[in-house]
Order: C-alpha cells, then sequence, then structure tokens
C-alpha cells in the first residue's frame, strides 16, 4: 500500500499531538494514572467524532496520539523536548490547525493538567506556552 503525503501527514499531525498531551502530563516530572485516563477518555469522547481515518494498520489514527505519549512515557522522555516536537510540527503546518482543532488541543491539554491535583506551576507553563503558540 502506498502512503500518500496527506496520509502521511495525519500520522504525524496525531504523533505530535501524543507528544504534546505527554509533555502536558510530564510537566512536574511524574505521568499520573489519572492524566493517562483523561487522555484515553478524551480521545474516544472527543477526537474519535473529529477523525475517521484509518493509519496503514487499519486503525483509527487518533490513536497515535496514545501510542506516542505511552512511548514517551517508557522511555521518560523530557517534557520539554516533548513540546519542543509539537512546536517544531506546529510551525511547520499551521494551515493542519483549525480553530477547532487549537480549541480541542487547548481543552484536551487543559482537562489533562487539572486531572490530578488540579494544575502546578510547571503544567501551567506548558498552557501557557501553548496558548501563546496558537495566538501567533
Amino acid at each position: 500500500m502506498v502512503v500518500k503525503l496527506e496520509d502521511d501527514l495525519k500520522d504525524r499531525f496525531y504523533q505530535k499531538l501524543g507528544s504534546l498531551f505527554y509533555a502536558v502530563a510530564a510537566a512536574d516530572k511524574v505521568v499520573h494514572p489519572r492524566e493517562i485516563e483523561t487522555l484515553k477518555k478524551l480521545i474516544l469522547e472527543k477526537w474519535k467524532e473529529t477523525e475517521d481515518y484509518k493509519d496503514h494498520f487499519g486503525s483509527d489514527v487518533i490513536h497515535q496520539m496514545e501510542i506516542v505519549f505511552d512511548w514517551l512515557q517508557y522511555n521518560n522522555s523530557r517534557s520539554e523536548t516533548s513540546f519542543e516536537n509539537f512546536r517544531d510540527f506546529y510551525n511547520e503546518n499551521p494551515s493542519l490547525f483549525t480553530q477547532a482543532r487549537k480549541d480541542l488541543i487547548m481543552e484536551t491539554a487543559s482537562r489533562i493538567a487539572h486531572s490530578y491535583a488540579d494544575v502546578n506551576k510547571s503544567e501551567l507553563i506548558i498552557l501557557s506556552k501553548l496558548d501563546s503558540l496558537f495566538k501567533t
């Protein structure tokens, strides 16, 4: 099966969202089970209705967010690096980020940050950086 560029871009879009959501959860150096649960819940409740594209394995592409999140957590990746990876992708592909997508991204990031013991300073900084990025 030949993967079209736009299909590869969709895969990368959701992978980079996984990086962003990991950056939020890992901002305080600890990923809490509630943060993971919140992401999984939002993928099914909010993100599933936004995309019907299947990846080359036949799975819903939105699950790339969860796969990348889990991989980054397994590798104990740095929150800052994950955010930078998302930021770079955003800057290279601004047309992918409609206002509706930005709103859903902000909602997801905020709900992850609020899912365990409310928002701490590190998570607040990441949310602020994301908000600033979307306003540029």
